[in-house]
């Protein structure tokens, strides 16, 4: 008997070698011509862009991936260390680069705002690291982690030293004088979708997650993808692309067969989902399928973005592979984007050669027509921190939370599932383990959270809870 897995993303692609690699029979079922998912590379008039994803991180969790089949990540992927992991920018010109190395940051930023703010910068670099290392176990591998479970382990002052009921921008408050360096660390919780008003302090864990390494992938994040499926192949797994699945059948509360878009049902002993959490709570798959877990209300999504990919070339400013220009004004900006784009939007720029650009503004999750004006206003944001784009630009693919929403059944456009907001919020993210025996859950929208490496651990997390309950069945 097989294991069937819905959607070949990032978290369905490690799902698939773990099992794979004990030996399971595992056959995925994907919708859309490729591996990938959300980091689907996009051809457009003949020129290839990164359209999700463009940061890749936590490379450990790929190499215990391919180590788990007695592989070396390292043959199959070219990941190049970036020396600067991203430069910032401010209207008026300033701007501030962070690097792989600590202390050349820590130098840079005294250079930028001076020599206290280099001390506030090592004070913070170092809590966040403290709160990695608290968390990288007892969460970020974790199966099912609660606040009792991570209290029990870490003990009263441990709990206390990881501030986890303090917001991230209370947290920035305590490090840093200089709103701008707020800004910039604040922009941490936007990696989930989030605001910094409202998210937890543990986010700062990103900080040294970053200092740990970014890593640019030769052909792009997509040669992740092509790797993850390479390996799955090698395996044994078995793939169907442009054949999605329309119904999860359920019988005696066990998932036990899926039916495809064409019609053809195919047996199983378990089904592991690699999608929106929400698609299988909103009966996407089928009523009986839905028991298994339930929607996030629209109120508590994550953030969207409006996104265009795009060849045109820039002057005024130097661009890194990551670049961020920072509004004027963030509690305003998070305020705007409660209703929608900011009218001073932070714009972030992926340079991804050739003059090929991604570029990407926040906005909330809605399913319907923004105001063609934030095209405008996220030119004049460039502008105002000395880049300019050649405009009208060549090949562009524009994308809003309308077109994300029409991409992404069920999410209402939101990217990255439920908004971190609030301490409680952590522990509301589905885990991969639902209501209906044999159906699980893996992907950004599940247990640890969104971003690629994440949605990997997801993976991996199903394919763990599914060998466990096999066994403790038999």
């Amino acid at each position: 008997m097989q294991t069937v897995i819905i959607g070949a993303g990032v978290g369905g692609l490690s799902a698939a070698i773990a099992l794979a690699a004990k030996g399971e029979r595992v056959v995925v079922f994907e919708k859309q011509n490729g591996p990938g998912g959300k980091m689907l590379q996009q051809i457009v008039d003949g020129a290839w862009f990164d359209t999700g994803p463009t940061v890749f991180t936590m490379r450990w969790v790929f190499e215990e991936l391919f180590g788990l089949a007695g592989q070396d990540f390292a043959d199959a992927v070219d990941a190049k260390p970036l020396e600067t992991l991203a430069r910032h920018g401010w209207s008026g010109g300033a701007t501030l680069d962070l690097f792989a190395d600590q202390k050349r940051s820590q130098d840079a930023v005294g250079d930028f705002a001076g020599a206290e703010a280099a001390l506030q910068f090592r004070g913070f670099m170092a809590e966040s690291k403290l709160v990695y290392d608290a968390l990288e176990r007892p969460f970020l591998r974790a199966q099912r982690p609660s606040m009792l479970g991570l209290a029990a382990g870490m003990g009263f002052s441990g709990m206390t030293r990881i501030s986890p009921f303090e917001s991230l921008w209370k947290a920035l408050q305590r490090h840093f004088t200089d709103p701008r360096l707020r800004q910039l660390f604040g922009r941490y919780a936007t990696y989930c979708g989030s605001s910094p008003f409202e998210a937890p302090a543990t986010l700062m864990l990103i900080a040294h997650v970053e200092a740990m390494g970014v890593w640019r992938l030769t052909g792009g994040m997509a040669a992740l993808a092509v790797a993850l499926e390479g390996l799955a192949k090698r395996l044994g797994v078995e793939f169907h692309y442009d054949c999605g699945v329309e119904q999860i059948t359920v019988q005696n509360s066990r998932a036990t067969a899926v039916v495809d878009q064409h019609g053809v049902m195919h047996s199983c002993n378990a089904v592991i989902c690699n999608a929106d959490a929400n698609a299988v709570a909103s009966k996407l798959f089928g009523p009986d399928a839905a028991l298994g877990s339930s929607a996030t209300p629209n109120c508590e999504n994550s953030l969207s973005a409006i996104t265009w990919c795009l060849q045109t070339k820039s002057s005024g400013f130097e661009l890194e592979h990551h670049t961020v220009f920072f509004s004027d004004d963030y509690n305003r900006e998070f305020e705007e984007l409660k209703s929608g784009p900011s009218i001073d939007p932070t714009v972030y720029v992926c340079d991804q050669g050739e003059e090929r650009k991604l570029l990407l503004i926040n906005a909330p999750a809605r399913n319907h027509e923004l105001d063609p004006a934030f095209e405008k206003l996220m030119l004049a944001k460039l502008k105002a921190c000395g880049l300019q784009l050649e405009w009208p630009a060549k090949n562009v693919l524009l994308r809003t939370p309308q077109d994300f929403a029409k991409l992404y059944p069920a999410s209402n456009g939101a990217l990255y599932g439920r908004a971190s907001h609030g301490w409680q919020t952590t522990f509301k993210r589905p885990q991969a383990r639902t209501k209906v025996q044999g159906l699980y859950l893996a992907g950004g929208s599940v247990h640890p959270g969104p971003g690629v490496p994440m949605a990997a651990l997801s993976g991996m997390r199903a394919a763990e809870a599914l060998l466990q309950d096999r066994a403790s069945t038999k």
